[in-house]
């Protein structure tokens, strides 16, 4: 079954419509705003390490194969943030923001997508995933492998216009494959070995280096192919990218794989599981608890981190709180602030979110990887 990820295309659209600028100012960071119905025009950026979106006759350049994913179930919404904004940050990596534009993809419609990410057959000899076998066992049936394959485009100014200078290609793979053996039974699951999971998602990514060369657009485009392992349903994290690949203009075949070395946890930890380092599991021990004994009224005091090769690059904190009064949620929100800033890792990425118990967003604070203090808003209510 597919379904359309229209959430988080519409959060995407939003972050780059945040400004407008003219594509001759397409190097400034603050771009002067367009009236232009016609022609290409770019978002303008909020910050040096982000890319300039693509406006074209006055609307937002949205993705043609945009949220298609292969799916039973609703899934791991923190799989599609994750897949989504880690392949992004792989291609700064490869295409960096200072001389590359973003655009959503333009060469893999909906359709393609839909049949590449279903099973092969004889009614749809393009299916990435394997033919269907009689058995419903959880240990014999042939799984989904391929959950979502997602297409990135970073362009370059050629005098007036844009011009395609590189692409990302993301391939999702499952760590868990659930699936019915009815069609309103209940739900079984298939586990997926780590090494089966990465063998099946390299040799996908052959295959579709080959269908993406046979376009007459995309003959000479240097193309990059990162892989990812989705985390299952339950996870409180979602997945990382275990693997890339870069190939240069006309190359039909991948000769080799760059290792990327990413992890994702949920703090506090559970039952003693190892994981994160015990440093900065203490950090957020000690943040959590000056927290909680000033303000006790709190449901829950969590974090997800994120790793790579090893090193702290991410945290993101959610409180749950019990509040109702507004003055209270303001003063909550200083203080957080300030024993953010206390007992916090520092020189990280970091952003605490502040909900109701309902789930209303109260107050928001974040702080830039070399940011003195947290910046904090509250949310009014009106």
């Amino acid at each position: 079954m597919k379904r359309l990820r229209t959430i988080m295309a519409l959060a995407v659209s939003v972050l780059f419509l945040a400004a407008c600028g003219n594509l001759s100012n397409s190097t400034s960071s603050s771009g002067g705003a367009t009236t232009s119905k016609s022609g290409t025009t770019l978002t303008g950026q909020t910050s040096n390490g982000d890319y300039e979106g693509v406006i074209k006759n006055g609307h937002y350049l949205t993705s043609k194969s945009r949220g298609v994913t292969n799916t039973e179930d609703s899934g791991n919404v923190y799989n599609v943030k994750s897949f989504e904004s880690g392949m992004q940050n792989l291609s700064k990596k490869i295409y960096p923001p200072q001389s590359y534009v973003f655009q959503e993809g333009q060469y893999l419609d909906s359709s393609t997508v839909e049949d590449w990410l279903g099973r092969e057959s004889s009614s749809n000899p393009t299916g990435l995933n394997p033919k269907k076998n009689k058995s419903t066992s959880p240990t014999s049936r042939n799984p989904i492998y391929i959950q979502a394959l997602e297409e990135q485009d970073y362009m370059k100014q050629s005098g007036k216009s844009l011009k395609l200078s590189g692409m990302t290609i993301g391939i999702a793979v499952n760590s868990v494959d659930y699936y019915k053996k009815t069609q309103y039974g209940a739900t079984y699951q298939t586990n997926i070995s780590q090494a089966k999971g990465e063998a099946y998602a390299k040799d996908a990514a052959k295959t579709v280096l080959k269908r993406l060369r046979a376009k007459k657009a995309l003959k000479d485009v240097p193309i990059t192919i990162a892989l990812y392992r989705q985390s299952s349903n339950d996870s409180l994290v979602g997945g990382t990218f275990f693997a890339y690949t870069q190939s240069k203009g006309n190359q039909t075949t991948i000769n080799n794989w760059s290792t990327v070395n990413q992890k994702n946890y949920v703090l506090p930890v559970e039952n003693g599981e190892s994981g994160p380092k015990s440093a900065d599991k203490t950090a957020f021990s000690n943040f959590k608890s000056q927290v909680t004994s000033f303000f006790p009224n709190l449901s829950g005091v969590t974090a997800q981190v994120h790793y790579e090769n090893g090193s702290l690059t991410g945290m993101h904190v959610n409180v749950t709180t019990q509040f109702y009064s507004q003055t209270e949620i303001t003063s909550f929100t200083q203080y957080l602030a300030q024993a953010a800033q206390k007992y916090l890792p520092a020189k990280v990425p970091a952003d605490i979110t502040v909900t109701s118990a309902t789930g209303e967003t109260q107050s928001y604070l974040s702080r830039s990887e070399n940011g003195s203090k947290f910046q904090a808003h509250v949310f009014d209510s009106y």
